[in-house]
C-alpha cells in the first residue's frame, strides 16, 4: 500500500482463500491439484482429438473445442494463482487481480454464451435435420463463434473498466480465492451503484437469457426425441440430454446466484464454494459430460494414445 493525502490506497491485495489449518490446507492443495490436471488434460486432449480428425470437422465438435478452450482459460487464470497462494505468498498485485479479473469473466461470459449456440445446434441437429446444412455450415459457426467470443471480450471489458475507476483503500483483504467483481465491490471506498447495476444487467443478460434460450432449445428437442418410435432411440437420447442440461444447469444457476446479488450480502464460507462449482468442478466435468461419453471421441481418444 502506498500513502495519500488522508487515506491508504491498495496496490496489493491478500486473498483469503480457504483454511488456514495446514492438514486441510494440504488436503486442498491437493483436490485442486487434481482438478486442474484433469480439467487442462481432458479439455487438451479434447482439442486435439477433434483437430486431429477431419472426420469430427462437424458443427457440434466446433463448439466443443471453443468449450474446451474456453474452460482452459478459466482454470487458468483461476487456478496456478490459487495454488500458488496455498503454498507460498497470499499476496497478488493490483494490476495481477484487475487481469484475473479481466481474464475470467471473460471465460465466464463466453462459457455462458457457447452453451447456448451448443443447444442451438443440437436443436436444429434434432428437430430441422433437412435444414442442418443450411442452418449449421461453417461460414455461420465461424459468425456464431465470433458472436460468443466478442459479446463476452465487451461484456468484460466493460466490467473491468468500471472497476479500474473505483479507489480501494482501507482493507486489501479479498474475502475469497480469486479477484472476483462481488467481493471486490466489498472493498471500495468510491460508490458501486453502477458496477452492480452493470454486474446485475450481464447477469441477466448472459445467464438468466441464456439459460431461457437453452431450456427452450431442449424443450424442443424433448418434444421430438418423445416422436421416436425406438425405446432404445429415446433412451439414448435422453441420457445425452440429461447430462447435458444437468451440468448447464449446475454452471447457470451458481453464476446467476452470485452475480444477481448485491456485493453487500456476499459472505466467504457460502459463496467459495458456489465459485468453486463454476471455476473449477464444471471446467473439469465438461469433456467427460459432453464429449469422453460420445463414441466417436472415444475412438479418436484412443488412436492418439495408442500413437503417443
Amino acid at each position: 500500500m502506498h500513502a495519500g493525502l488522508n487515506q491508504t490506497l491498495v496496490t496489493e491485495f491478500l486473498i483469503l482463500g480457504f483454511s488456514q489449518s495446514p492438514s486441510l490446507q494440504m488436503l486442498l492443495f491437493s483436490a485442486f491439484f487434481c482438478l486442474y490436471t484433469a480439467a487442462l488434460s481432458g479439455n487438451l486432449l479434447i482439442v486435439v482429438a477433434i483437430s486431429a480428425s477431419p472426420a469430427l470437422h462437424t458443427p457440434m465438435y466446433f463448439f466443443l473445442v471453443n468449450l474446451a478452450l474456453v474452460d482452459i482459460l478459466c482454470t487458468s487464470t483461476i487456478l496456478p494463482k490459487l495454488l500458488g497462494i496455498m503454498v507460498a505468498r497470499r499476496t497478488i498485485s493490483y494490476g495481477g487481480c484487475m487481469a484475473q479479473l479481466f481474464f475470467f469473466t471473460w471465460s465466464m461470459g463466453a462459457e455462458l454464451l457457447l452453451f447456448s449456440a451448443m443447444a442451438y445446434d443440437r436443436y436444429v441437429a434434432i428437430c430441422r435435420p433437412l435444414h442442418y446444412s443450411a442452418l449449421m455450415g461453417p461460414p455461420i459457426c465461424a459468425f456464431l463463434a465470433g458472436v460468443v467470443w466478442a459479446i463476452s471480450l465487451t461484456n468484460t471489458s466493460v466490467h473491468t473498466g468500471l472497476m479500474l475507476r473505483l479507489t480501494f483503500c482501507r482493507s486489501n483483504v479479498v474475502e475469497h480465492f480469486f479477484c472476483e467483481i462481488p467481493p471486490l465491490l466489498k472493498l471500495s471506498c468510491s460508490p458501486t451503484h453502477l458496477n452492480e447495476a452493470m454486474a446485475f444487467a450481464a447477469d441477466v443478460f448472459l445467464a438468466v437469457g441464456n439459460f431461457s434460450v437453452t431450456v427452450l432449445s431442449y424443450g424442443f428437442i424433448v418434444a421430438s426425441i418423445l416422436r421416436i418410435r425406438s425405446a432404445e432411440g429415446k433412451r439414448r437420447a435422453f441420457s445425452t440430454c440429461s447430462s447435458h442440461l444437468l451440468v448447464v444447469s449446475m454452471y447457470y444457476s451458481t453464476v446467476i446466484y452470485t452475480y444477481i446479488r448485491p456485493a453487500s450480502s456476499y459472505t466467504l464460507n457460502k459463496d467459495r464454494v458456489v465459485s468453486v462449482i463454476y471455476t473449477s468442478v464444471a471446467p473439469t466435468l465438461n469433456p467427460l459430460i459432453y464429449t469422453l461419453r460420445n463414441r466417436d471421441v472415444k475412438v479418436m481418444l484412443r488412436r492418439l494414445l495408442s500413437c503417443s
